[in-house]
C-alpha cells in the first residue's frame, strides 16, 4: 500500500459511502508512529480503515555485560526519510463492543 493509493481509497469512499469518523494521530514508540483512520457505513456495517506509517530500522544495537544478573539493552535506529506502510481493515463486532481486524488475503487492493 502506498501512500497514493490510500489517499485514492478514501476519496473513493468518501464518494461511496457515509463517512462517521476520519482523522490521524502520532505515536512517540518505535521513532514515531503516524496513523491515519476512516469510519463508514459500507455494505458490511461499520468498517474502520487504517493506514500507518512508521519508519524503517536500519540499525539495532545490543548493549549487555558478561556478569551475572545484568540486563541487556537494545537500541534501535530508525531512519528520518524512509517509511514502511501497513493497511488495516476492522469491521465493527456488535457482541464484543469492539472493532474486530479482518483477514486480508481475501482482498486485492
Amino acid at each position: 500500500m502506498t501512500p497514493e493509493r490510500w489517499k485514492n481509497i478514501k476519496d473513493e469512499i468518501r464518494d461511496s459511502f457515509e463517512v462517521l469518523d476520519s482523522g490521524s494521530y502520532h505515536e512517540d514508540e518505535e521513532g514515531g508512529i503516524d496513523t491515519e483512520f476512516i469510519e463508514f457505513k459500507g455494505p458490511l456495517g461499520l468498517m474502520r480503515l487504517e493506514f500507518i506509517a512508521k519508519p524503517i530500522v536500519l540499525d539495532k544495537k545490543t548493549t549487555f555485560s558478561r556478569r551475572i544478573g545484568s540486563e541487556t539493552k537494545v537500541e534501535y535506529i530508525y531512519s528520518e526519510e524512509e517509511k514502511s506502510h501497513k493497511f488495516k481493515i476492522y469491521k465493527w463486532n456488535d457482541e464484543t463492543d469492539d472493532w474486530e481486524e479482518v483477514d486480508q488475503k481475501h482482498f486485492t487492493l
